[in-house]
């Protein structure tokens, strides 16, 4: 095994995503219940705070991460094409432990102040993401780019199958006395400490294209005007920023939108989302490996992103819980193949000796497009119903399909150096 690790770098990518979004995956059952239901042991608020309060809050302490992201992931990732993927790797999964500590802290202490600054902390911290892309890119064909994104995206799914599942037992004393709130932001940050060691001694470094250059600390600002610049891959930044805001709208609310119309649970949204990852395992592993050499990115994406849109807005108007465990099949398998042809689509517009710039312009233009939904979901949700923040995300989502079709049906990728 470790022989395979050393030889192929996919493979501990592989497993520092799928780490990496375990830890992510254990937080998707517990964050929302400590902000919003006030009926819960985990509810960290004073019990005379209003619920529309608790909205407000919880989109703010989601767009601290994306504003963190937004300013970091450009220089994380123009670091990783001057010093390689390694060290930018160990440097950001470190961060990413230390902001899972802070968190756990911030709730054992019931500290709003500390649980923000953690979430702004882990934020300017995530770009390993971005890093993990670009040496997938380093080491990928044009042929098998989608392929490899793919088991990126399997990664992700594999990490989102285990983690809400864990997330939702660790946080139940009735499964062991001592499990509370904080056990899965420290569970969370051991695995992040076991990421670290596995890039230290399973990966070596993709990228030999290094380049002398001086660091722009505000280029994530730039980032914004260079994507609206680079004409060949501007519609394609523009539907990804689309695509990512519905999203993030999505995201943001769905677990409150769970626990308000359904009465879900740490547990049962810790099995629905489990549900979710399984299928986009399947997709990322069978479906999208399956469909690469056959389809091109730009078909596939003219499809899979308005199905994505449109599952959405059947979640919403579910009668029952039932209703959603048809649904997500839809749902799961058009988002896998949208996240990696998407991906795989902007990576192969530009030349190997800029995957970190241009996956860093992506990682801005994400970051950015993620940064306003939490802010205007908690303020919808607090003038509306939760479920406000999931019919705007099916709108915007199908509107970004729309524009892909437009721009990009038939039209090539020019490839940029």
């Amino acid at each position: 095994m470790t022989t395979a690790m050393k030889q192929s770098p996919l493979i501990p990518l592989f497993f520092t995503i799928f780490l990496d979004m375990l830890g992510i995956g254990i937080l998707i059952p517990i964050i929302p219940i400590l902000f919003t239901d006030s009926g819960s042991v985990h509810y960290i608020l004073p019990h005379n705070t209003s619920v529309e309060w608790g909205y407000v809050l919880l989109g703010f302490t989601f767009a601290l991460f994306s504003i963190g992201q937004f300013f970091a992931s450009p220089i994380i990732g123009q670091f990783s094409d001057k010093l390689g993927r390694k060290k930018l790797l160990v440097v950001s999964i470190i961060g990413t432990a230390l902001g899972h500590m802070l968190f756990a802290l911030g709730v054992l202490f019931l500290s709003i102040p500390l649980l923000l600054f953690a979430r702004l902390f882990s934020g300017i911290s995530a770009g390993n993401i971005v890093v993990a892309q670009a040496a997938i890119a380093d080491i990928t064909t044009p042929a098998n780019r989608a392929k490899n994104f793919g088991l990126l995206g399997a990664a992700f799914g594999v990490g989102f199958v285990v983690g809400p599942f864990l997330g939702g037992k660790l946080a139940d004393p009735n499964v062991v006395s001592w499990f509370g709130a904080t056990t899965p932001f420290w569970f969370a940050a051991a695995l992040s400490l076991v990421n670290v060691l596995l890039i230290l001694f399973f990966f070596n470094e993709t990228h030999t294209h290094t380049k002398e250059s001086t660091i722009e600390w505000g280029r994530s600002v730039k980032n914004i005007v260079r994507a609206l610049n680079l004409k060949s891959v501007r519609p394609l930044f523009i539907t990804n920023f689309l695509f990512q805001m519905g999203f993030s709208f999505y995201m943001t609310f769905s677990t409150v939108f769970l626990l308000h119309r359904f009465g879900f649970t740490e547990g049962t949204i810790g099995n629905y989302f489990a549900y979710v990852g399984l299928w986009i395992v399947f997709t990322q592993a069978v479906v999208t490996r399956f469909m690469a050499p056959r389809f091109s990115e730009v078909r596939i994406l003219q499809n899979s992103i308005i199905i994505v849109g449109i599952a959405i807005s059947i979640i919403v108007i579910a009668p029952q819980s039932s209703w959603l465990y048809f649904i997500v099949p839809f749902f799961a398998i058009a988002m896998g193949l949208t996240q990696a042809n998407m991906t795989a689509l902007i990576s192969r517009s530009v030349g190997p000796e800029v995957q970190g710039e241009i996956l860093g312009i992506n990682g801005s233009l994400s970051a950015l497009a993620t940064t306003l939904p939490p802010l205007i979901s908690g303020v919808m949700a607090a003038v509306f119903e939760p479920q406000a923040p999931l019919i705007l995300a099916s709108v915007i989502i199908i509107i970004s399909g729309l524009y892909f079709i437009d721009h990009l049906r038939g039209n090539k990728v020019v490839t940029l150096h």
